[in-house]
């Protein structure tokens, strides 16, 4: 499998790709860079904001819920308006959202950071039918958010770990017991950042400064990988009509300026065809 360009513009901090079912049109973000991109065929569209913008859900056919570095928003595509749906870690000016997915019982997982890294800044929060509710913190780099297709178990990463975990969810997706590693990153020095599984429960995840995406069985075995033209690959996602396209962000930062010069795909957005199939993204329940 190779990858091939789908978007030249450049992000600093590319993340948060996202297919919407309804839509059959593809999202992403660029979190430094405070905006949304998609396209419309050959014409490329961006919606600007105030603040760093890190990932969305899909909440109806016109509306997404994006976390942001002070909220979670519902917004609507068609007028830019927005509307708050719950304060995310409003008061602390340090951070911002980083990773985040729906999961299959209709609620979304969002995680966030030190806006420089700090150690322990973050956390990882679950929203739900109206609640907010922190699940894991400390977290440095939180990443790699995803579900079994069924909703029985969630993983997650705190990138600085260089683990991806797994943790069993109850009927209405909230957590039960305690989470396990399910793949130890650490020994070939990687580093997990954004995953998407598909509908036989495979993982696939973006790891950065390895120019990949790894694909790994539902044990953790791994499987494949698909080589991208940048060094930090950020996240992926399967979209187009029948899910079997892999798209995946990458980023510029923290590559020397004759390094970006010399290599035009950091920080592009890419798709790669693949023989496997992804799920829809649940619709998110406000």
């Amino acid at each position: 499998m190779t990858a091939s360009l789908y978007d030249p513009r450049h992000c600093k901090l590319g993340e948060g790709p996202l297919w919407h079912p309804e839509r059959q049109q593809f999202f992403w973000f660029d979190i430094t860079g405070q905006r949304l991109l998609s396209r419309d065929g050959d014409t490329p569209l961006e919606w600007h904001f105030a603040e760093n913008v890190s990932a969305a859900a899909w909440t109806g056919r016109d509306t997404l819920l994006i976390a942001s570095e002070t909220r979670l928003f519902n917004f609507n595509l068609t007028t830019g308006a927005s509307d708050t749906v719950a304060a995310l870690e409003a008061d602390n000016p340090g951070t911002r959202s980083n990773d985040g997915r729906a999961d299959p019982q209709g609620g979304f997982w969002i995680g966030t950071m030190g806006k420089s890294g700090e150690a322990d800044a973050g956390a990882i929060y679950r929203y739900y039918r109206g609640e907010l509710r922190q699940l894991y913190a400390p977290i440095t780099v939180s990443n790699s958010i995803c579900f079994a297709p069924d909703g029985s178990r969630a993983y997650y990463a705190d990138t600085a770990a260089g683990q991806i975990m797994t943790q069993p969810l109850d009927a209405q997706g909230w957590p039960k017991g305690t989470p396990d590693i399910f793949i130890d990153m650490r020994v070939d020095r990687l580093k997990p950042d954004g995953s998407v599984t598909d509908a036989a429960g495979n993982l696939w995840n973006a790891q950065w400064g390895a120019s990949r995406v790894a694909q790994y069985s539902p044990t953790g075995a791994l499987l494949q990988t698909i080589a991208f033209p940048a060094r930090h690959t950020s996240c992926p996602a399967f979209g187009g009509t029948d899910l079997t396209t892999l798209f995946c962000t990458t980023a510029q930062q923290g590559i020397a300026p004759e390094i970006l010069a010399a290599e035009p795909g950091n920080g592009q957005t890419f798709a790669a065809e693949t023989d496997t199939t992804g799920t829809p993204e649940p619709q998110v329940i406000l």
